[in-house]
């Protein structure tokens, strides 16, 4: 069990008209077992506030903390980041042709796990996470992502979070390209981790559809780069039924990056 607190972030890019801020100060803490929906319109920085996190290189952390138990995770690499417990499932998943899944998979476990597990214990527990994921196990020996659908490369994000058991996971629209049954195993995967290890989720989406089957504990608008209000669930029927409009009218919107 773990907490994220983000603090006073601020995260600028280079554009061909120079730098630009897209993050204007975002404040969020979440706890273990908690799930904090963010909400907002295309560009308004949700996807950048994943990327700087995980600690993508485009993204320049110009002032703020993010800390992991007191520990502040910008100090760190990607790969320590990820030992230390943070996940992300990106809303584009990339192709990686050459590289078999199961490769890919028991590589990623060894350097989080920081040994190689056991290889009979290790068959047993992909497979029974590939079968709750309902996905075929052939796609071990397929190059990762490379030829997958939306739905596929989306219950292949959620394998990967339930055998690296991060402490954080943040779900970048993972409801994205998804039909009503890929939604619902998706859904249930994330649920199914969550509850067995008290994960404190981070779940970025436009949409309320993906809330009705993940609960979330708080909703969050973000707009113009920052958080802009804050509630509980009933939060996002209201932004089902009105939208946006008044946050984007008050605030500046960031370009989408």
């Amino acid at each position: 069990m773990a907490t994220l607190e983000i603090k006073d972030l601020h995260v600028s890019v280079n554009t061909d008209e120079g730098k630009k801020e897209i993050l204007k100060g975002v404040d969020l803490t979440i706890k273990p077992g908690e799930t904090h929906a963010i909400m907002g319109p295309n560009g308004s920085g949700k996807s950048t506030l994943s990327y700087a996190i995980a600690g993508h290189p485009k993204y320049e952390v110009t002032s703020g903390e993010v800390l992991l138990d007191g520990e502040n995770v910008l100090d760190m690499t990607v790969d320590e980041r990820a030992r230390a417990g943070l996940f992300l499932a990106m809303q584009y998943p990339v192709e990686v042709p050459g590289v078999s899944m199961s490769n890919f998979l028991r590589t990623a476990a060894t350097a989080v796990r920081g040994e190689a597990p056991k290889l009979r214990t290790w068959v047993k527990e992909v497979k029974g996470a590939m079968s709750d994921l309902d996905i075929d196990p052939a796609f071990a020996e397929r190059s990762v992502n490379e030829g997958f659908s939306g739905g596929e490369k989306k219950r292949h994000e959620i394998l990967q979070l339930s055998l690296l058991k991060p402490k954080i996971a943040i779900l970048d629209e993972t409801d994205s390209g998804l039909d009503v049954d890929a939604l619902r195993v998706v859904s249930e995967g994330v649920n199914r981790y969550k509850a067995d290890n008290e994960v404190g989720v981070m779940l970025i989406t436009h949409y309320t559809r993906i809330l009705s089957h993940i609960a979330p504990d708080f909703v969050h608008v973000f707009a113009g780069g920052r958080i802009v209000e804050s509630g509980g669930p009933e939060l996002a029927n209201v932004l089902e039924s009105e939208g946006y409009v008044k946050y984007t009218g008050k605030q500046e919107e960031a370009s989408a990056v």
